[in-house]
Parts: C-alpha cells; sequence; structure tokens
C-alpha cells in the first residue's frame, strides 16, 4: 500500500498549466539573466496587483537563497536581524545567514508571530558599538508554525520599525495561503504597502521553483543585482522562471492553488476538532499541527507521510500537516476517518 503525504507543498512537480507553458516555449530562444519576454511580462503582471508601474521585482529561484541575498545585501558588516525564535532563517537554513556574518536575535514567540513591544525589548540591549546594530526585522507570512498576519498587525509592525530606522522584510515561501485567509484582510497590495521588501512564494504554491522578491524601499534597490549574481541567484535561463510566474499570475491561477491548499487545511481541522483533538496552534493556513497520542502517530504514520514537530508530554505528540494546490480531497477524508478510527 502507497503512502500518501502531507509533509509538504512541494511533493508534487508543478500544476500542469506550468508544464505546458514550459514546454511550449521550450525551443523559443530568448534573452538570458532575465531579460526574456516572460519574465518582463510576469514583472508587469505583478506590478499590476501592487499598484506600482515601477515595483522592483526580481526572480530566483528558492527560499534559503531568497533569504540569504535579500538579508546580506540589505545589511552593513555590523548589522543584525531580528527574528521569532520558530523563523526559518534561524531553524532550517543551516546557519546561513550567520555564515554572511549577521547575527540573528531571536525573540521568544508562542505563535511565531513578532509584535512591536517585542522586538522593542530584545533590541534594548543592543544600544551602543560594542554590540551588533539591531537593523532588519525578518517575519514569515504564513509562519512556520501556520499563523497569519492581519492587516492590522502588518500595519503595526510597519509603523514601529519605520519609527525605529529597522527594515522590515516579510518571508513569503507561504504567502499565497496566508492572502487567502479571509480573517486576515491581507492583499498582495498590503504587503507591498506595509513592508519594505518581501517576496512571493512559488516553490509551495504550484511552481516547479522560484520565488520573486518585490522592494518597495528605493533605498534598498541600488546594487542589489550585484549581490544577487555574487550570491550564484541570477539564473542565465531567467525564462524558466519568468515563465512560471506569468502562468501563476494569469486568470487567478496563484491564489486558487492557495485556496484550495487552505481548505482541505480546513476540513481536516474542522474533522478532527469534531473528535475532540486539540490542536498546537491555531492555524488558518495550509499548515496544521494536532495532537495526538503517541502510539496513535505510531499507527498512523503506515499509511500517512508527515513530520511529528513537537513532544507535548511523555504520551502525547504534535505532528504537522501540510495540504497543498495538489491535496486530494480524498485522501483528505481517509486521513480524518483514520485518526478518528485510531483515537477511539
Amino acid at each position: 500500500m502507497s503512502i500518501y503525504s502531507f509533509k509538504n507543498d512541494y511533493s508534487e512537480s508543478c500544476h500542469p498549466d506550468i508544464l505546458k507553458s514550459l514546454a511550449k516555449i521550450n525551443m523559443q530562444q530568448e534573452e538570458g539573466y532575465g531579460y526574456d519576454s516572460h519574465t518582463i511580462n510576469a514583472i508587469s503582471k505583478i506590478r499590476k496587483l501592487l499598484g506600482d508601474k515601477n515595483a522592483y521585482i526580481h526572480f530566483i529561484s528558492g527560499g534559503t537563497q531568497a533569504n540569504l541575498i535579500v538579508i546580506s545585501a540589505f545589511l552593513k558588516p555590523h548589522e543584525a536581524c531580528v527574528c521569532a525564535n520558530t523563523g526559518h532563517i534561524a531553524t532550517h537554513e543551516t546557519g546561513a545567514i550567520e555564515y554572511t556574518g549577521h547575527k540573528i536575535i531571536t525573540v521568544t514567540s508562542k505563535n511565531g508571530k513578532l509584535t512591536p513591544e517585542q522586538i522593542e525589548k530584545a533590541i534594548t540591549p543592543y544600544n551602543c558599538e560594542h554590540f551588533v546594530k539591531p537593523k532588519l526585522v525578518y517575519i514569515s507570512n504564513a509562519t512556520e508554525i501556520g499563523t497569519v498576519y492581519t492587516k492590522e498587525e502588518l500595519k503595526n509592525l510597519n509603523e514601529y520599525c519605520k519609527s525605529k530606522g529597522l527594515i522590515l522584510f516579510a518571508d513569503g515561501a507561504r504567502l499565497g495561503s496566508a492572502l487567502s485567509v479571509k480573517e486576515a484582510n491581507l492583499t498582495l497590495k498590503d504587503m507591498y504597502d506595509f513592508t519594505d521588501a518581501f517576496y512571493i512564494g512559488g516553490t509551495k504554491n504550484g511552481a516547479l521553483l522560484g520565488e520573486a522578491i518585490v522592494i518597495r524601499n528605493e533605498a534598498l534597490r541600488d546594487g542589489f543585482k550585484y549581490n544577487v549574481k555574487q550570491k550564484g541567484g541570477l539564473l542565465a535561463k531567467g525564462q524558466v522562471l519568468g515563465i512560471q510566474f506569468e502562468t501563476l499570475f494569469k486568470d487567478n491561477l496563484y491564489f486558487d492553488l492557495a485556496n484550495h491548499a487552505n481548505e482541505m487545511a480546513k476540513l481536516i481541522t474542522k474533522g478532527l476538532k469534531e473528535a475532540g483533538i486539540k490542536f498546537l496552534t491555531e492555524s488558518l493556513s495550509n499548515q496544521i499541527f494536532p495532537i495526538l497520542k503517541n502510539e496513535v502517530i505510531e499507527k498512523l504514520e503506515k499509511k500517512f507521510g508527515f513530520y511529528i514537530w513537537e513532544k507535548v508530554d511523555e504520551n502525547y505528540s504534535s505532528i504537522r500537516l501540510v495540504t497543498s494546490w495538489a491535496t486530494k480531497k480524498e485522501e483528505v477524508l481517509k486521513l480524518i476517518e483514520e485518526i478518528k478510527k485510531l483515537n477511539n
């Protein structure tokens, strides 16, 4: 019996429309390094959604690379970044940011999000030249534990960062999922208006690979492409990235895919809550964290793929279930029924 995976949102290669688009342009000759017609068109489509015809956008291949390139480009050697203790740059990037010489100041956060009050408390001790200088605030939307920022929360963060001369940068690996949460009342334009920079994740929302870095703060744009090239992010075959975002932002596909992922996660959450199962976090995105008995988890692993996220106590642990643009409803229903059966 094959095991159906809920480990991540990139198990399948890409949405069929993207594969068709790649095949269609396969033998077309194009300019390299992002000057091809498809990249130019993709940028134009995204600019319309941002409401700025001059928005600075650059496509690269992956999320860790995006974080590394952005943070290393924006910070001086003595400057540091602030992030939640669960933040991707602090936990799952092999010390990539520290390797470039920039300290990460972590903030303990129960829900994966940062508030102005938390940031203020964290940076207060770094008050002179004997310490690194906090300069950039890194957030993820959605966060690594599935929570999302509301429009009001992001606006407040932006205002605080401006008042302190801090750069606000948002990791958008799962931005599609975050923007598809109606309760957040957040749009792509809001992300542009209330951050200095962010990126639109494609890898985890139907693309074969690719992220779109968006820089609003004009002071941070100067020389950015030099850093992209130096860090190995400037692809000769830029059309491979451009055509994917051109396709994703045609006919609302990007948001349709994210909506599907969220709906599948909602279905699981509803089914498990009806069975009395509790969750580690109150997630509205496509990552959910149910708490199960360890013996239930052991049996469940024989039929479904997922990660054991965190030990809760001697008898219970939290698992991470991730739904995607390609998650099948019938497999979701099977998962719910199996957990209910094992939990009795």
